[in-house]
């Protein structure tokens, strides 16, 4: 009864128009129920081929074989070259693949069972039922159970290897494996009647992951036989079609509507021919080009106000805009504009050793992931080169750095030859005001600040609170980090807590939040209390502030000066206002460091590497201490570490100055 009571609350929030459409879409969904069986059985080999203008599944399938398509190269002479030991890399996924060993969001090592239980979550042992899919309920916030994990095993991405392996080799155990998973897949899950058709984002998602493995292994001995054929062709018409009818449409899009315009956008690019197909690709292309403009600030930082679902988005409006132009279509002027200024925005917020800042909600998302290694899920550095490829952005294309057995995959092999024969320019500060991130950087300093609005139009979505915190690396050494995410629906009190004021490395003042929760069952909305403020701006310095606290009986305001300078990072705080309060300021330190009490405002930070000496000063009262804290660097992943943390319970202004900087030897 709350959580009905809280959807009604929200909707009564909604636009009119928005409610109405709500309300069509409900109505559709009972009817749908009845008609979604029937849809799906009418659809046989034959009939696919009358909608596709095919003469039969195998004229269908070898004209599907030579349409483009750009994320698989045919020419692989090069490849051990071009990426050392990545051939090993994907032979290890590849076993794991073929025996069926899975680890998914944290869950370690785990053998699917074959047939496997695709609407099981294999880490709590929860089962969502067969059923309609809009009967399923799966937040389920009562149990400890998370609906990602079967999504994330239905994806299929954890196949890629194996089929990247064929093409490497062209052993047909691997196709057939791939194939054996795929039937099993699809006889688990009739059309509409799982867990895993309950958020078309995941079907739109298996799209890309279908579309991919079909130009991967569609002339291999495994794919040959008629019957399979049309048992594959038609799940990914029946995936576009479900995508279609119940797109995840909203007043305020984000990443789930983009996935499923890109489905849209795949599916009619990969069949060509027909009547759907051909409204699919003017839909889902047309939509990816509406929204890209809305959903991205003008500085290409994505509104949703996280920086793993930067990454995920930037893939969500490339692929689409990438395979168009393999087939001919070119996308609008805006689209690859923005898109590139959203590759600027990646290029600045990594780091040189491939990790990156992970502001905001982290689910470890991808559409086409090349590299499944664990770890890599914190680079980023191939979106610079596959965005800078399509935005023909040379500026950006100079600027890539790291591994390239993922540009290899998604942009061929000629564009790796050109950027292992270039040295990128040395780093620089650089600011993005409309997102609200500042970037201050020297050589190997690095450090990013968050002062942006609520996520997704202030509404909070996958962004924390997270307002004056940073990330920070000196000499190449990452110090000073965020929380991260840890799980969503599988625990309330862990949702709440990553993405709490007190998990992230900003004043909190009075123990309230910076932005309230609306309530604690409501685990992607934020009120819209705090404003960010930018009061100065230089090139290695910022002062900013934000709104949070003025709702406060008597209210105050803090204000954090940044400053990176020869190696040193300065962090001044300061609370303009009056009255008695109670402040914490943490700083989470990586897992690698390690800290020690050297003097009485003294402390060594070791690294494997390198030390460094943190020195703080502030008004009388000011007390510190170290305690253990948890962290979160990829989804359903703890890890122990320590932080810092500065407390005052007084008057105010309240200063506080702490500076970090390398002890050298």
């Amino acid at each position: 009864m709350p959580d009905l009571i809280n959807k009604l609350k929200r909707g009564i929030r909604k636009p009119v128009p928005y409610i109405a459409a709500r309300i069509v879409q409900e109505l559709k969904a009972g009817v749908e129920k009845m008609l979604a069986p029937r849809r799906a059985a009418r659809l046989d080999g034959r009939r696919l081929c009358v909608l596709l203008e095919a003469k039969s599944i195998d004229d269908l399938w070898d004209r599907l074989a030579v349409r483009p398509f750009p994320f698989v190269p045919r020419d692989v002479k090069a490849f051990d070259h071009l990426c050392p030991g990545e051939r090993e890399r994907i032979r290890r996924d590849s076993a794991d693949a073929m025996d069926r060993r899975v680890n998914l969001l944290g869950s370690g090592p785990v053998y699917l069972d074959t047939p496997t239980d695709w609407s099981r979550d294999f880490v709590t042992g929860r089962r969502w039922p067969n059923a309609f899919f809009r009967t399923i309920d799966t937040l389920d916030l009562d149990r400890s159970s998370d609906v990602k994990v079967p999504w994330e095993l239905s994806r299929l991405q954890w196949l890629v290897p194996l089929a990247q392996l064929y093409v490497l080799e062209r052993d047909e155990r691997h196709a057939a494996a791939v194939r054996g998973v795929v039937e099993d897949w699809i006889d688990g899950n009739p059309y509409a009647w799982s867990v895993n058709w309950t958020c078309t984002m995941e079907v739109a998602l298996r799209i890309l992951t279908f579309t991919w493995l079909f130009h991967a292994l569609h002339d291999s001995a495994a794919f040959t036989e008629a019957g399979f054929r049309a048992k594959f062709l038609t799940a990914v018409y029946l995936h576009a079609d479900f995508t279609e009818r119940h797109i995840e449409r909203s007043d305020i899009n984000g990443n789930h509507f983009n996935a499923a315009a890109a489905g849209l956008a795949f599916a009619g690019l990969f069949f060509g021919r027909g009547r759907a197909p051909g409204r699919w690709l003017a839909q889902g292309l047309a939509e990816l080009s509406r929204e890209i403009t809305p959903q991205n600030f003008p500085d290409g930082v994505n509104y949703e106000a996280s920086i793993p679902y930067h990454r995920l988005n930037c893939e969500l409006f490339a692929l689409p805009a990438i395979y168009a132009r393999a087939c001919g279509i070119t996308v609008a002027e805006v689209w690859r504009s923005r898109l590139a200024a959203m590759g600027r925005f990646v290029a600045a917020y990594m780091r040189d050793d491939g990790s990156s800042a992970v502001f905001g909600d982290a689910d470890n998302a991808r559409t086409l992931p090349m590299a499944q290694v664990q770890g890599e899920f914190a680079d980023h550095r191939y979106l610079i080169a596959l965005i800078g490829t399509f935005a023909d952005d040379l500026e950006l294309l100079r600027r890539f750095s790291g591994p390239v057995h993922e540009v290899y995959w998604l942009c061929g092999p000629a564009v790796v030859e050109r950027l292992l024969d270039h040295v990128p320019p040395l780093r620089r500060s650089e600011h993005f005001p409309d997102g609200g991130f500042f970037v201050l950087a020297r050589g190997g300093d690095h450090v990013v600040v968050d002062c942006g609005p609520v996520g997704l139009d202030g509404r909070g979505g996958h962004g924390h609170n997270d307002i004056l915190s940073i990330e920070a690396a000196l000499d190449g050494e990452v110090l000073i980090v965020d929380s991260g995410c840890y799980v969503y629906t599988a625990s309330v009190e862990e949702r709440n807590r990553f993405r709490s004021t007190a998990a992230h490395n900003t004043p909190q003042i009075d123990g309230e939040e910076i932005n309230r929760f609306v309530t604690p069952t409501d685990l992607w909305h934020l009120r819209n209390d705090a404003t960010p403020v930018v009061l100065d701006v230089q090139r290695d310095s910022l002062t900013i502030s934000h709104t949070g606290f003025d709702r406060l009986a008597e209210p105050v305001r803090p204000v954090r000066r940044i400053v990176l300078s020869d190696g040193r990072l300065s962090i001044e705080d300061r609370f303009d206002g009056r009255g008695r309060h109670r402040i914490s300021v943490p700083l989470h330190l990586a897992p690698s460091v390690l800290p020690s009490v050297c003097g009485e405002r003294t402390y060594l930070l070791e690294t494997p590497r390198r030390a460094f000496e943190l020195v703080w000063s502030g008004a009388a009262g000011w007390a510190c201490r170290v305690e253990g804290a948890r962290l979160a660097p990829s989804y359903g992943t703890i890890l122990r570490s320590k932080k810092i943390v500065w407390s005052y319970d007084g008057p105010m202004p309240a200063p506080l100055l702490v500076t970090i900087a390398r002890v050298r030897t």
